[in-house]
Formats: structure tokens, C-alpha cells, sequence
């Protein structure tokens, strides 16, 4: 045992805020040894001591940098003490590795002590048939609030709400709120605002809790709530909600029904998560790799690969073909061969430049049909420019290599026509794509890439079969 791992050891029974973490922000390397031999020593009061009271976070953070079969070994031995929350924190194939191991008692017991979000989060992953057997064990009231929540879409803001909340009605006082807020055991944890309700659930308004504070007891609530700040529909998809929490400012918002009736609050911690997924989401996408993972075996892995790289493959022989059409012309003239790539590889990264911005602007509801034509024209200016200068730059490069002006006249000028094509595809694709409904961070690099090395190989061995006659 290290210095440091002795440090770390003797620090975490009485200061709960010693780092587990390195410089880089991993797992210490020393503090996953310990654990391990804990593990394959079955040392629970060592895990109990020094895992189990750890963040949900760092438990996260742990079950993901451990072996894989220490994983479930790990849940086993810290038992009930075991923090369920954590499995929201890792890999959805890593959550889904553990629980399909644990017994569906031990997940029931553990989800009734959940918020409902989290536990919604949990139980989204198991199957129907396992999914339903735990929530017959959970007391009614938590089974239907929970099965309410798996009801709406995956991905909306119903899913990701929390079901309990505070609502009283408007002809409270202040003082009965404080004392429900005293007395009732069945409250959230944690929150920021109480929502005011008609008899039927209707949403009414909200009052903070500062105002709460600010306010004598025998003021009636009506008299100090206000309307709701931009309460959420429940079918919402969770990216616009987000939306609306970024433009806002807003900490929580309610959650209502398609009779407006309040069934949940999205708070700000999972909107940040919803934030967080969406951005990984689009990142993955634009590379062609799905809903992949770290944690994901190699089978896995290759099959979220393969359609994609099997769509390259269908474009890389469009543009072969279209090589194959100036084969003569390459014949005669060798350094069309060596410069050819190069006018379509400058296309295809000034496309992926203006197709990453498109994708994200649509993403955040920055580009919409009222800006769409002005940004349209300054991505084609903005092409036109970078192929201007980039082309005198080739033209010199190439006219020098060669020792042929005209050589440098027909890639400048190739230049210019494939970086207009590439910023026209890389904003007019994606915005086609998002009209008809399809994602276009999943479908617009293939055709981005396919426009711009069709219009580059074309463009250069055109240009030049037409210039030098061959």
C-alpha cells in the first residue's frame, strides 16, 4: 500500500470530501487497487467504509474504471448500502450489465428509495416483463406515478420529470403551507418552488420559496403566486425543453398534461444530463457511430460501424466513377493524379466546417426558416472567399511543382467552384434534411462528403480535359 493510498484511506472515514481523483481527473490508480483487493478479499467493511458513502457520481465513476467482472461484485457485496442512483450516472450498457444481474426484489427495494426520475431512468432499460414484476411490489401510489412516466415517449419531458412535487391550492395561507411543508414526511428532498393547483389538478401558478420566506403567514397564497413560468407539456421532446430552460434561466418548470393539469417538474439537474446526451448524441451521429459506448463489446461495436461505413463505401465509388470518366485525360497528364485529392479534400473539410455549424444551429433552434436565407448567402460568400484565396495559394503551389502556369490557372479555379459546392452542401443538406424530418446530424456527412468529392474530382478533370484538349 502507497503513501498516498494510505492518505487516501485514513482521510475517507472522517472527511467525505477526499479526492478519489487524480490530476486528470480519473480514478486514482492506487484507490482502484485497494478497491479491487477488497473485492477478491471480500472486504465489505473496506467497500462499506470507503465506497459506499462516496458521491453517486464517483460510485459512477468507479463501477465504470473497474474491471468488468469486479462490477457486479461490488454491487453484491455492498448490498443494501449500494447507492442506485449510481447506475444513472454510467454507460446505459454498463447499467444494463448489472441489473440484469441483481434479483428483481433487490431492485424494487432499491427503487422505492429513488427519486422518480432516477428510477424511471433505471427501469426504462429492463425488460417489460422484469420491469413490471417490480413495479407490482412497489406501494400503489409509486407504482402508478412511475408507471405514468414509462407511458409518455422516450426522450419527452415526461420521462425525465420528477413526480413528486409540492402543489397547494390558491385559498391556502401562507402559514398552512409552511406547516404541510413542516409536517408532510412524503415531500422531494429538495425544491425551489410550490405550485399552486385548482381541485382538479389544473396548474394555477407557482410561488418561490423566497417569496414564501418574505411573506406573513396569514397572506393567502393566490395573493403572492404568479403564473407559471413557461410550464412544459409532458409529449415535449426533452431537447425543446431544454431549449426552454436555457432561454429562461429557469431552475425548474412544471410539467402539465394535454388537459394542463400539473403530473410532474423538470429541474435543472436533469436538464443539464438532457443537455449533456443531446450533445453527444449529435457528436456521434455526425461521425457515423450511432448510440455507441465505451463500455460496448467489439460486437457491438463493429455492428453500430458498419452501415455507415458501408454507406462511405457506396459514395467512395460514386466518386471513383466519377474519376473512372477522365481516366484518358489522368493517363496523359500524371499530375492530375497527384493534385485531385487535394481539391477534394479541401472541399470535404470546408463542408464538414459549415455542415457542423448548420447541425448545431439547428440542434439549438438558432437556424430557423426567418434567418435560414441571410446565413444561406454568408456561407456562400464565405465559400467563394476561402476558394479565392486558396486557389491563388494552390495555383502558386502547383504552378511551381509542375512548371506550368495553366496547370496552376485549372486547380485555382477548381478551388473556387468545390468550396462554393461544399459551404452551399454543407447548409442546404442539413436543412433539407431537417424539413422532411430526417436527422440531419446522422445523414449529413455522407452526402456532404459525396457532393464534395463528385464536384472536385469533376470540377479539376473537367476544367483541365476541357483547357489542356486531352
Amino acid at each position: 500500500m502507497t503513501n498516498d493510498a494510505e492518505e487516501l484511506v485514513r482521510a475517507r472515514p472522517e472527511d467525505d470530501e477526499a479526492d478519489i481523483y487524480d490530476e486528470n481527473g480519473n480514478v486514482r490508480s492506487d484507490f482502484l487497487a485497494l478497491v479491487g483487493a477488497a473485492i477478491a478479499d471480500r472486504d465489505t467493511i473496506f467497500l462499506r467504509q470507503h465506497v459506499a458513502r462516496l458521491h453517486e457520481s464517483e460510485i459512477g465513476d468507479l463501477l465504470e474504471s473497474i474491471q468488468p467482472d469486479q462490477r457486479l461484485a461490488l454491487v453484491r457485496l455492498l448490498g443494501d448500502e449500494f447507492d442506485m442512483t449510481a447506475l444513472t450516472e454510467v454507460d446505459e450498457a454498463i447499467r444494463r450489465e448489472i441489473v440484469d444481474q441483481m434479483p428483481n426484489e433487490q431492485i424494487a427495494a432499491a427503487i422505492g428509495e429513488l427519486d422518480s426520475d432516477d428510477a424511471v431512468y433505471i427501469l426504462e432499460d429492463l425488460d417489460k416483463e422484469d420491469r413490471e414484476e417490480i413495479l407490482a411490489q412497489l406501494p400503489f401510489t409509486e407504482r402508478v406515478r412511475l408507471r405514468r412516466a414509462l407511458d409518455y415517449p422516450e426522450s419527452s419531458a415526461g420521462r425525465r420529470m420528477q413526480t413528486e412535487f409540492v402543489a397547494v391550492p390558491p385559498f391556502w395561507t401562507v402559514g398552512q403551507t409552511i406547516d404541510y411543508m413542516r409536517d408532510e414526511e412524503n415531500l422531494p428532498y429538495s425544491f425551489s418552488q410550490i405550485f399552486v393547483i385548482d381541485p382538479t389538478f389544473k396548474l394555477l401558478g407557482a410561488v418561490d420559496l423566497d417569496k414564501i420566506l418574505r411573506t406573513k403567514r396569514q397572506s393567502k397564497i393566490e395573493s403572492i403566486m404568479r403564473e407559471t413560468n413557461h410550464p412544459i407539456p409532458a409529449e415535449m421532446d426533452q431537447e425543446e425543453a431544454a431549449q426552454l430552460f436555457e432561454q429562461y434561466d429557469l431552475l425548474s418548470a412544471a410539467v402539465v398534461d394535454e388537459n394542463e393539469r400539473l403530473v410532474g417538474v423538470l429541474t435543472i439537474d436533469d436538464v443539464v444530463d438532457v443537455i449533456h446526451e443531446e450533445a453527444d448524441e449529435d457528436i456521434k451521429r455526425l461521425g457515423g457511430v450511432g448510440d455507441e459506448e465505451l463500455s460496448d463489446n467489439v460486437v457491438s461495436t463493429v455492428r453500430s460501424r458498419f452501415l455507415w461505413l458501408l454507406i462511405n463505401l457506396g459514395t467512395a465509388l460514386l466518386s471513383a466513377s466519377v474519376i473512372g470518366l477522365f481516366d484518358d485525360s489522368i493517363e496523359k497528364m500524371i499530375a492530375l493524379a497527384v493534385l485531385m485529392p487535394i481539391v477534394a479534400s479541401m472541399g470535404g473539410n470546408a463542408g464538414t466546417q459549415t455542415m457542423t455549424v448548420t447541425v448545431r444551429a439547428l440542434a439549438t433552434g438558432d437556424l430557423d426558416i426567418y434567418n435560414a436565407g441571410r446565413v444561406i448567402r454568408r456561407e456562400a460568400a464565405v465559400g467563394i472567399a476561402n476558394g479565392a484565396m486558396f486557389s491563388v495559394i494552390m495555383g502558386a503551389i502547383a504552378a511551381t511543382w509542375f512548371h506550368d502556369y495553366q496547370l496552376g490557372f485549372v486547380i485555382g479555379a477548381a478551388m473556387i467552384i468545390n468550396l462554393f459546392a461544399a459551404a452551399l452542401a454543407g447548409i442546404l443538406l442539413p436543412l433539407l434534411l431537417h424539413k422532411f424530418g430526417a436527422d440531419p446530424a446522422i445523414a449529413s456527412s455522407v452526402f456532404v462528403t459525396t457532393v464534395t468529392d463528385c464536384t472536385g474530382f469533376f470540377a479539376f478533370l473537367g476544367i483541365a480535359t476541357w483547357w489542356f484538349g486531352i
